[in-house]
């Protein structure tokens, strides 16, 4: 090997090498800072009072943001109506909290949906369908012995993101 191809060998090892060592670098700083962003999450629990609460200790909270989740408790309607005023009720309910979270309905994840009567299921579903936009989130729906608290034909909770 001459001595030209000695040296630029030598200059290849060396570039590779630094390349590596700052890349490494780069990848622990960025570890480091998604850890620490994680560690500040993972303390960090909001409660977000419902208007209907404010100024009373609770009890239980209406709206909790955690880890970049949003948490809806199960809302109802203790009004007149069929089942479909009361769903299109609780969903705006649960749409105001959501967005007072600085989150949308477009952004939900899970539904639990509990009926007082499965005989509504179809009436349910009537109010429900293209509230959460174009790809609606997962749900399990469940009729309630003994029926819901309230009054209410139904009760919905959720989770979304922010």
């Amino acid at each position: 090997m001459d001595l030209n191809s000695q040296k630029t060998t030598r200059k290849s090892a060396i570039k590779s090498m630094f390349s590596g060592i700052l890349a490494a670098g780069a990848g622990l700083f960025g570890i480091s800072q998604a850890k620490a962003a994680n560690t500040q999450n993972d303390n960090s629990i909001k409660t977000i009072a419902d208007k209907d609460q404010q100024g009373e200790v609770p009890l239980f909270s209406s709206v909790k943001v955690h880890n970049g989740l949003v948490y809806v408790a199960g809302k109802g309607e203790h009004g007149e109506g069929d089942i479909t005023v009361h769903t299109n009720s609780v969903l705006d309910q649960i749409e105001e909290a959501l967005e007072g979270a600085g989150s949308s309905m477009e952004k939900v994840l899970k539904v639990n949906v509990y009926l007082h009567d499965i005989r509504d299921y179809d009436g349910l579903n009537t109010a429900y369908r293209g509230r959460f936009g174009d790809s609606p989130p997962v749900r399990t729906t469940v009729s309630c012995y003994g029926g819901i608290p309230g009054n209410s034909l139904v009760e919905i909770d959720c989770i979304a993101t922010l």
